[in-house]
């Protein structure tokens, strides 16, 4: 397949889908880099996944977004990939790219959040040495915002119709419950933060109101700033023509008139008077009485 066909086809894909091919795109080429350079596990992962200190946070800021596209094995990635995949296609029913990109980025900063807090504020996660990856957040951003957004939607469940906010607190519940079992309760966390995004989220949107609106705005000003701008070349003088006065109707008229006539008298001169059509004999006549 050409690198032109290549590019037409991601073009064509939505938003999510995209998220979904850059996501496994990222998976396996640090996992193939891993392999090829025999680097420790982990090594390269560590300077784009979100450190639970807040001070080393504050040497790689970057990491607040970027570690939404790290996953810590095939069964984490395969997850979070195909929950999206499905929540999307609801939420393009509803919405647009824009709004999508909001909630999810806006999902995965705040569960990124809620993660450095709860690391430097509570004492009970300090044993625990794990950074954050991984997409969760910001799918939990998007599932609770469908979910708060039209919770009696009816979707089938391998063999039973459920409403969408049944699924929404399934999720939420198994995340509270799992927090102090769970050897990494900063990423059931995450996941809450970005649920309480898309709760918020959707409860503006169903006053009329955009949460997202200034992020938007933060993210069309920095897509302004990497657009190619046209070349300038030499400067030329260029000289305009002063506009001609705007003719009447019936002025217009007058000289289109003078052209046919114009052209019935070349063709006179040329081939004879026998040569004009029944039609330019009449108007040459209609225009010799006029005049």
């Amino acid at each position: 397949m050409s690198n032109g066909n290549l590019k037409y086809q991601f073009a064509r894909l939505t938003i999510a889908e995209k998220l979904i091919v850059i996501n496994v795109a990222v998976f396996l080429l640090f996992g193939l880099a891993g392999f090829l350079l025999r680097m420790p596990a982990g090594s390269l992962e560590r300077w784009f996944e979100l450190p639970k200190d807040f001070f080393d946070f504050l040497l790689q800021p970057w990491s607040i977004v970027t570690y939404s596209f790290l996953h810590g094995g095939i069964w984490h990635i395969l997850f979070n990939m195909l929950l999206l995949y499905y929540i999307s296609r609801m939420f393009f029913n509803l919405f647009g790219p824009k709004r999508f990109i909001n909630v999810y980025f806006l999902g995965v900063i705040l569960g990124g959040a809620f993660f450095l807090a709860a690391y430097n504020i509570f004492p009970a996660f300090a044993a625990s040495q794990s950074p954050l990856i991984g997409a969760s957040a910001g799918v939990m951003a998007v599932l609770i915002f469908i979910c708060t957004y039209t919770p009696n939607q009816m979707v089938r469940v391998f063999f039973f119709n459920l409403k969408l906010w049944y699924i929404g607190a399934f999720f939420v519940l198994m995340d509270l419950a799992f927090i102090p079992l769970n050897d990494n309760p900063g990423g059931r966390i995450a996941h809450l933060g970005g649920a309480l995004l898309g709760y918020m989220y959707a409860s503006q949107a169903l006053q009329g109101k955009d949460l997202g609106a200034g992020f938007s705005r933060m993210l069309e000003g920095l897509g302004r700033l990497f657009e190619k701008k046209p070349r300038k070349g030499p400067l030329k003088t260029v000289y305009r023509k002063k506009d001609k006065p705007a003719q009447s109707k019936e002025a217009y008229d007058k000289e289109a008139r003078q052209r046919k006539i114009d052209q019935i008298l070349d063709k006179i001169s040329k081939s004879g008077y026998e040569s004009l059509t029944k039609a330019e004999k009449d108007f040459l006549f209609k225009a010799g009485k006029e005049n």
